[in-house]
């Protein structure tokens, strides 16, 4: 009879009749299972502010991470915008980078090419550098046909995406200003 007993204490409905919390919110739902769960944050070496990569909107991310492997993300309480809460896709970031799937080295296919090859960055780099030179120069106008002063190309053109913040906004229409392009526009605004 005693562990009947004991068994109807441990129960939370009789610990929520019984107790001091007849809501059910307090100790009347704690259990021993539930007190020896971890928070999924407790074992992170560092947490670092972000904001969520999804749209225009800047909801404020905590980034936990623990032995430099991103394990959790979550809405950050301190953002003013987001207030700690995120959307279906912000609160799927995580798998952004941890996703079996993901792309981690740069993929090249040669024109007319069937196949994908693995470059290292440097070279990534180094071909889009060329290209984007090439570009310019083969494009590039001076003067139009009345003799005015253009300096610009129509060769290139940027096409910045809402994920974007307004610093790197302002970095790339100082990068493509200065290369002469003058399309420069923002998914967000269109």
């Amino acid at each position: 009879m005693r562990g009947v007993r004991t068994w109807i204490e441990s129960w939370p409905v009789f610990r929520q009749v019984t107790g001091d919390d007849p809501l059910g919110r307090g100790a009347a739902a704690r259990s021993p299972r539930t007190d020896a769960k971890r928070a999924r944050t407790v074992d992170a070496d560092t947490v670092t502010k972000s904001v969520c990569p999804f749209c225009a909107v800047g909801c404020g991310q905590q980034i936990f991470t623990r032995d430099g492997e991103v394990t959790h993300v979550e809405g950050d309480p301190d953002s003013p915008i987001s207030r700690g809460r995120l959307c279906p896709k912000g609160s799927s970031t995580l798998s952004l980078v941890t996703a079996p799937t993901r792309v981690t080295k740069v993929r090249y296919r040669r024109p007319h090419g069937t196949e994908w090859e693995d470059l290292d960055l440097d070279t990534a780099v180094d071909m889009i550098a060329d290209r984007v030179l090439e570009t310019r120069a083969r494009t590039w106008q001076d003067v139009d046909e009345q003799g005015r002063h253009l300096h610009r190309t129509m060769g290139i053109a940027s096409l910045g995406g809402a994920t974007l913040d307004n610093e790197e906004n302002y970095l790339m229409k100082k990068l493509y200003t200065a290369l002469g392009a003058v399309q420069i526009e923002n998914q967000a605004r269109i």
